[in-house]
């Protein structure tokens, strides 16, 4: 898409975009950086809807920074419980009715397929914010911008994945993201239980790019360009026996990347528990407090081309 092309446009899956629409959002963030304290508005009287009828934190707050910082104006249903979906409410009925209330809706649900069965029934753009253990798109894109900042290119780089890579739908966003981009190897490190699908494997293989599974920490840090962590998902697993078994089977910690070729970055969408030691934080390898700034910017980007906003 062009600038215009993204228009009234809803963002459901990473998939639905195409190389150049992934350089046209980053370009437009570039831009949002410029703009951020500049004191412009350029979507005063729009507002949006942030519907969360998952628990979030990191992206609800993002998506109404982001929206504050264009100058716009933001409703929010953050509580399950408070909503009308508590009362048995149909999403496309919610959905119709949250339509009229905002010129763009911000969604995360726990069903996959939430999104697009959302964007199908709203009269305004839906961005979708998370969707079971689908896709995190924005997630992706934030996570693209700042492997391109700290990294400057993307292509031809190795990139290792570290954690719950069944369940973490930001990885699956993220590697069909990397899927677009010329020679990059991504290890894929995960206890055998949590291993990545085979439709991720079967883009990659598509694609032309590299990939290896299994390892361990202690092998990839040497040859890993970037390092991206996840937790292990408690809330994903039918039995605590389950997750027990694999909650500590990855830990980063400041020794271990002594071993790296370089200042490697190190990412993790967040919320963290022991998989990156507390030592890591005050090293140059720390990237994952200026992705959480990095999200602000790429979705104020996301907004701003959706909406229309004139910088």
């Amino acid at each position: 898409m062009s600038n215009k092309s993204f228009l009234g446009k809803s963002i459901v899956s990473i998939r639905d975009l195409t190389k150049e629409d992934l350089d046209t959002i980053l370009e437009e963030a570039e831009r949002m950086e410029s703009i951020v304290n500049s004191g412009k508005r350029p979507l005063e009287g729009k507002i949006m809807a942030a519907l969360f009828l998952e628990p979030s934190t990191r992206t609800r707050l993002s998506f109404e920074a982001a929206m504050h910082r264009l100058g716009g104006a933001v409703i929010t249903v953050s509580d399950p419980k408070s909503s009308s979906a508590a009362k048995g409410e149909s999403l496309s009925d919610t959905i119709r009715t949250i339509a009229n209330y905002c010129d763009i809706i911000a969604m995360r649900h726990p069903m996959e397929g939430s999104a697009r069965l959302a964007a199908e029934f709203s009269s305004v753009p839906i961005i979708n914010g998370g969707s079971g253990a689908e896709e995190h798109p924005t997630q992706a894109l934030l996570d693209l911008y700042t492997l391109k900042k700290e990294l400057k290119i993307v292509e031809g780089k190795r990139i290792a994945m570290v954690g719950d890579l069944k369940y973490g739908r930001t990885v699956h966003s993220l590697a069909y993201t990397l899927s677009k981009f010329k020679k990059v190897k991504i290890d894929f490190v995960s206890p055998p239980s949590l291993r990545i699908g085979e439709e991720i494997k079967s883009d990659l293989r598509d694609a032309g790019n590299e990939f290896t599974e299994g390892g361990s920490l202690m092998e990839i840090v040497p040859t890993a360009d970037a390092i991206y962590m996840t937790r292990i998902q408690k809330e994903r697993f039918a039995q605590e026996s389950e997750y027990a078994k694999v909650k500590y089977a990855y830990v980063l910690n400041k020794k271990l990347l002594e071993k790296a070729k370089g200042p490697i970055p190190i990412l993790h969408p967040l919320p963290r528990l022991n998989e990156i030691a507390y030592d890591v934080d005050d090293t140059v390898h720390a990237v994952y407090f200026r992705q959480i700034f990095n999200g602000v910017i790429v979705r104020m980007a996301l907004l701003n081309l959706i909406l229309g906003g004139k910088v």
